[in-house]
Formats: C-alpha cells, sequence, structure tokens
C-alpha cells in the first residue's frame, strides 16, 4: 500500500477551482469518457479471449492524456509506453482502428500486427506505444532533436511510467535534451505502483518530479486526478519548451483503478484503498460534478452523452470482430525499407 506522500516548499497546490468554461467541461468529459468505455470494452473483448497477448487498461489515469492534449497545438507530437489505448484516442485516433488493432485485425492501425502495444499514426502525430519499458524516452527527446534540427516549432510529449523513471536510459536521456535545449516535455505518469511494487519500495526519492535535479531541468508535481490542474501545467511546460528554453518534468500523480495488465489480480493493494481513491478523486466524477454545480448539465444530457459514447464503443467492438485476419503475406511487410 502507497505510503504518504512527502512534503516540500516546491509543490505547487492547485486551486480549488480552476477556470474553464462550459464547452471546454463539456469535451474533457466526453474525452475522458470515451476513455473509459473503450478500456472497459477491451476488458469484455479480453476476457472472452479476443484480445491476445498483453493488455494494459488506462482506467483511472484518463485525466492525465486529455489535460495535456488540451495544451498541445497542431504539430505537437505524443511518445508513450505500453498503456497507450488512452493517448490514441485522445490524439483522435479512430476508436475502430484502435480496437482492431487489439483484436489483431486488418483494420487496425498496424494493419493488426502490432496489438496492444505497437500501434501508431504519423498523420495524428503518435509515434507509439512501446512494449520495452522507458525505450520510448529517448525516441521522444529524438523527436525534440528533429523539431528543433527542421525549425518547425513543434514540441514532443514523452510519456513514461514512474517504474520507467529508474530507468537509465531515461537519465542519459534527460542529460542530452537539457544539453541542447531540446523542446520535449517529459510526463512521468505516477500511477503509485510500478506493475506491483510500490514506489516507496523502488525509489530512494519518491517525489519524481525532482529526477531532473541534477541535470538542471525544472520540475513540477501535479493532482494528475484534476484535468484542469494538468491541463494548467502541461500548457506552461509546453509553452517552456517551446520558448526554446529546454524540457520540464512533469510528474502526475495518477492512480490506476485496474491491475498492471489483464494478467494481473492486484493482490498488492487493498480493495478499500481502490474503493476510497476511485469514491474520492476519480477523475471523471469530479467533471461531472463541476457540469452540474455549475449548471452546464443536467443528468439527462450527461446520460445522453454516456449512451452516445457507448455507441461508438460498441460499434469499433462490432468493426474489429467482423474486421479480416492480416494475410498470411503481411509477414513479410514492413520489414525493410528499400532506399
Amino acid at each position: 500500500m502507497a505510503g504518504k506522500t512527502k512534503t516540500t516548499s516546491k509543490k505547487k497546490a492547485a486551486p480549488k477551482a480552476l477556470k474553464t468554461t462550459q464547452d471546454e467541461l463539456l469535451q474533457f468529459y466526453k474525452d475522458m469518457l470515451l476513455i473509459r468505455r473503450f478500456e472497459e470494452k477491451a476488458g469484455q473483448l479480453y476476457g472472452m479471449g479476443l484480445i491476445a497477448g498483453f493488455c494494459h487498461l488506462y482506467i483511472g489515469q484518463e485525466a492525465v492524456v486529455t489535460g495535456i492534449r488540451a495544451a498541445m497545438k497542431e504539430g505537437d507530437q505524443m511518445i508513450t509506453g505500453y498503456r497507450d489505448h488512452g493517448h490514441m484516442l485522445a490524439c483522435d485516433m479512430e476508436a475502430r482502428g484502435v480496437m482492431a488493432e487489439l483484436t489483431g485485425r486488418e483494420g487496425g492501425y498496424s494493419r493488426g500486427k502490432g496489438g496492444s502495444m505497437h500501434m501508431f499514426s504519423t498523420e495524428k502525430k503518435f509515434y507509439g506505444g512501446h512494449g520495452i519499458v522507458g525505450a520510448q524516452v529517448p525516441l521522444g527527446a529524438g523527436l525534440g532533436f528533429a523539431n528543433k534540427y527542421l525549425d518547425n516549432g513543434a514540441v514532443s510529449i514523452a510519456f513514461f511510467g514512474d517504474g520507467a523513471s529508474n530507468q537509465g536510459q531515461v537519465y542519459e536521456t534527460f542529460n542530452m535534451a537539457k544539453l541542447w535545449d531540446l523542446p520535449v516535455v517529459f510526463v512521468i505518469e505516477n500511477n503509485q505502483y510500478a506493475m506491483g511494487t510500490s514506489v516507496e519500495r523502488s525509489s530512494a526519492e519518491t517525489e519524481l518530479f525532482k529526477r531532473g535535479i541534477s541535470f538542471e531541468i525544472e520540475g513540477v508535481q501535479v493532482d494528475g486526478m484534476n484535468v484542469l490542474a494538468v491541463r494548467d501545467a502541461a500548457k506552461k511546460a509546453i509553452d517552456h519548451a517551446r520558448a526554446g528554453k529546454g524540457p520540464m518534468i512533469l510528474e502526475m500523480k495518477t492512480y490506476r483503478y485496474r491491475g498492471h495488465s489483464m494478467s494481473d489480480p492486484a493482490k498488492y493493494r487493498t480493495r478499500d484503498e481502490v474503493n476510497d481513491i476511485r469514491s474520492a478523486r476519480d477523475p471523471i466524477d469530479a467533471v461531472k460534478a463541476r457540469l452540474e454545480k455549475e449548471g452546464w448539465a443536467d443528468t439527462d444530457a450527461l446520460k445522453a452523452i454516456d449512451k452516445d459514447i457507448k455507441a461508438v464503443v460498441n460499434d469499433s467492438a462490432d468493426f474489429a470482430q467482423s474486421s479480416p485476419e492480416p494475410d498470411p503475406s503481411e509477414l513479410y511487410t514492413d520489414v525493410l525499407l528499400e532506399a
């Protein structure tokens, strides 16, 4: 069970009521609810044997990618690890294509050859989906290097987890990113447990936003269950990188409700711990409550949104199951590039 987080004067507590508009908050609600309903359906299909291999669900962490995506501009890129379905949907990748890839079908974004952990869309500036822990971090810096070389004004957002934050390649990347002041933002999705090990048991320094201190990279800890707090912190970090001031680290204190993957029974934490966080800090419930409090949406309107989103998700599942499996000849495509 996670221990108490240390407090320091460098932490920035988010205001109780951050500024927003009716349209923005409704969009955040729709975006986060789409991710959750999609992941719930993916879990069902996995249980039915329609999704094979590994499958890491994003349920509980929806506010992180939703808030960060809201702060990004056209041309900015996103790259992440294997808990990636929510990131794809946030990048406006089609639910049909994502679900078809999960089920290994021809209609998927990687034509059924990548599965849960390996799909991308250069059109949407989403560069994966990577199965090796922490491997996406140097690739994210590489995107930032390309942006600086091309002088295109774009910023790369590299997501990774609290477990990956202990990888050596992450620190090599921090050094190079700061040395060259690359336009990259490092987002640590600290969901409290690296696979099944709590941060307190695996990290000497549990305040992960400090990990860039020796490289003179500024870090900020953010309430990752508050989509508005995430949006505001992401905007500052992205503006910082875009202005040529180099990288920043955002530690998102978030929480996953399910196990590390579908094969994880999550016996390393109590049911009460999960239920307490879900009842008190759920990011979608918080937005729903704000919408109702402001008079921006009533119960019927919110139910209608949920119904529409469930229809989109069910359609993606139907499409995936009706899409054919890849032709065996696909084994030989996308292996080598002829120059």
